[in-house]
């Protein structure tokens, strides 16, 4: 039990240390140097050889050292400081705000994306999906064509690289292709990318795709 308490103490410190170099930049390249430039320089076998170009090269012991102490100031002084201003409201408004007004604000602007962007694009209604669409075939939004549907996924730019992996493409496929002997239309994936604080279609040529799915299954009805 003492093991785990001194485990915490150790990862909470490591964050308070962390947050704070971070805050004040003290492990930016205007504090410590171009260290990943520095380090391919030296191509150093073992730590106490880059220690040793380091000091010799980009800044000596003491520099480090004033370093340290400028953080432990701005930890004493500082963070201290603020931390007393911290009150139980405060901790309750915070926690209250970030999941109700910042889950609506990212709410919002995933709408501004879908319906904003992408059906004016489209030219079409773009609804929002029921809840079971997500969770059986990864449908976020659809449009409705007839007795047909064509589904509609939003994704950040983050998930491209996950979408790669095979087990998650297979999965997508083997529901979006469920989702299609169902209700006849495709399922195209969106991805959204954040542009100058808004959100943006990266991927826009899926636009024109869906253009196509919509025209064909209009030719598919009309000929029935």
């Amino acid at each position: 039990m003492l093991a785990s308490h001194e485990k915490e103490r150790t990862v909470a410190k490591e964050w308070v240390l962390n947050s704070a170099t971070n805050r004040w930049g003290l492990n930016k390249k205007r504090s410590v140097g171009p260290t990943s430039l520095e380090i391919r320089r030296c191509g150093p076998d073992n730590v106490e050889q880059w220690k040793q170009y380091y000091y010799a090269n980009v800044y000596p012991e003491s520099h480090l050292e004033d370093l340290g102490r400028r953080l432990y100031a701005k930890i004493t002084e500082v963070l201290d400081a603020e931390l007393q201003e911290v009150t139980q409201r405060d901790c309750i408004d915070y926690i209250k705000n970030l999941v109700i007004n910042r889950t609506y604000q990212g709410y919002v602007t995933e709408k501004q994306t879908v319906y904003g962007q992408l059906e004016q694009a489209v030219g079409a209604q773009i609804k929002p999906a029921p809840d079971e669409w997500d969770r059986l075939y990864n449908v976020d939004f659809y449009i409705q064509v007839g007795s047909s549907v064509v589904g509609i996924q939003i994704k950040p730019t983050t998930f491209e690289f996950t979408f790669e992996d095979h087990k998650w493409k297979e999965m997508q496929k083997r529901t979006h292709e469920t989702f299609r002997e169902r209700f006849g239309g495709r399922v195209f994936i969106v991805f959204s990318v954040g542009e100058k604080g808004q959100k943006a279609i990266k991927n826009t040529d899926v636009i024109e795709e869906i253009r196509q799915e919509i025209a064909r299954l209009e030719r598919e009805q009309d000929s029935t």
